[in-house]
């Protein structure tokens, strides 16, 4: 994939979107390699009696699928400079089943100075935002 062309973008302009699949077995495995083992993310039982819908996705798993819509876009992940999100409700994942989160990005601002470019990500679930103002700075 080429890196896109400063002069050739326009605020409001798509620059991808995705369906991702989450399910348990894939909070199991980012459980271990970021050493979260909050029961919050892999107890039905627990996660209930503290107010929860159910197990749900890491907050930080969530965020990090959702710039992958970026830096697949920029082609190289190292130009993402910047990447701000506030979570805004939990992906809650059946089991048996997967939940499936919605990413669209969009050039929210241009830098043509800095040389650089925001996106902003809409990353929905069940109808609803779980990622309140994420937005990720790439460097063109």
């Amino acid at each position: 994939m080429t890196t896109p062309v400063l002069a050739d973008l326009a605020v409001g302009q798509e620059i991808g979107s995705r369906s991702i699949d989450v399910d348990r077995a894939r909070l199991v495995r980012y459980a271990g390699a970021s050493g979260d083992f909050n029961p919050i993310h892999w107890n039905e039982r627990f996660a209930t009696e503290v107010g929860l819908p159910g197990v749900i996705a890491h907050g930080m798993l969530t965020m990090g699928l959702a710039v992958t819509v970026v830096s697949e876009w920029v082609g190289d992940p190292g130009r993402v400079v910047d990447y701000q999100t506030r979570f805004a409700r939990p992906v809650v994942v059946p089991d048996p089943g997967t939940a499936t989160v919605e990413v669209t990005g969009v050039v929210g601002a241009i830098d043509a100075e800095a040389g650089t470019v925001r996106i902003d990500l809409t990353v929905v679930f069940e109808g609803a935002r779980v990622l309140a103002k994420a937005q990720a700075v790439v460097r063109l």
